[in-house]
């Protein structure tokens, strides 16, 4: 797929149009190389491994270096050919110098990305998610406290929580629920949902178990403005660990 999406934007052309310019990065692992290995078996090194190409931009300890550099990634593993192909999406230009040369399968791909958007483009997209629900605290629990995060289980379920961010034409981007919209809309029955194993983090990180499906399908751009940010920012919860990056061509 031409992995086409954004990291940043510029204001939309008139409420029609909306332009998005990112570097983006296509990288091919050999999967049996301990270092590729690692990132694949532990999410919390595999996020270490997606932000290596951006040590300098921020002091170290910065807050929301992630999202400030708009990092957004996601990564499939061909078993045939045991490859882990990585996908890195961000606001600035990385350094893959300190990825291991022994674990490329392939020189990493970088690209320019410019693209504009308008009103009733149709796109196609792929993206990896993390399909989660919020549960009430139990009563008579303390106000401060939050309800759990439930993952959904089941396609049919990952699918309806997708369409609560679509954004039929003429919709503002934030549903009356407080959802945030995608600026665009899709035909629900033509969308293809597959549920992927979940990515764990040994200690110290016990207790880390994210839920991801796969969501493809043709979208019509509702919003320009909205949609780019879409692109820009990922969708959902867990961005840190390779999930919320919408690719579309």
């Amino acid at each position: 797929m031409n992995t086409t999406t954004s990291a940043s934007h510029a204001p939309s052309d008139r409420g029609g149009a909306a332009r998005f310019v990112a570097s983006q990065t296509l990288m091919t692992l050999d999967a049996r190389h301990p270092f590729a290995g690692k990132s694949l078996i532990d999410a919390q090194d595999m996020h270490r491994t997606v932000m290596s190409g951006f040590a300098g931009w921020l002091d170290d300890g910065s807050p929301d270096a992630r999202s400030r550099m708009g990092v957004l990634s996601t990564w499939t593993v061909d078993l045939r050919k045991a490859q882990l192909n990585l996908v890195v999406q961000s606001s600035v230009p990385a350094d893959w110098s300190r990825i291991p040369r022994a674990a490329l399968a392939e020189p990493p791909n970088v690209l320019t990305v410019d693209r504009t958007f308008r009103t009733g483009d149709r796109v196609d997209f792929r993206t990896v998610v993390n399909p989660v629900r919020s549960t009430p605290p139990p009563r008579g629990s303390q106000p401060t406290k939050r309800g759990d995060r439930v993952a959904h289980t089941r396609p049919e379920h990952v699918k309806g929580w997708f369409a609560r961010r679509l954004q039929p034409l003429g919709e503002p981007p934030v549903a009356p629920d407080g959802v945030t919209r995608i600026g665009a809309d899709a035909d629900l029955e033509r969308l293809a949902v597959r549920m992927l194993p979940k990515v764990s983090s040994p200690a110290p990180h016990k207790g880390l178990r994210i839920a991801r499906a796969e969501i493809k399908g043709t979208l019509t751009v509702t919003d320009p403005k909205t949609f780019v940010a879409a692109l820009a920012q990922g969708i959902g919860h867990a961005r840190a660990y390779s999930c919320g990056l919408i690719l579309v061509r």
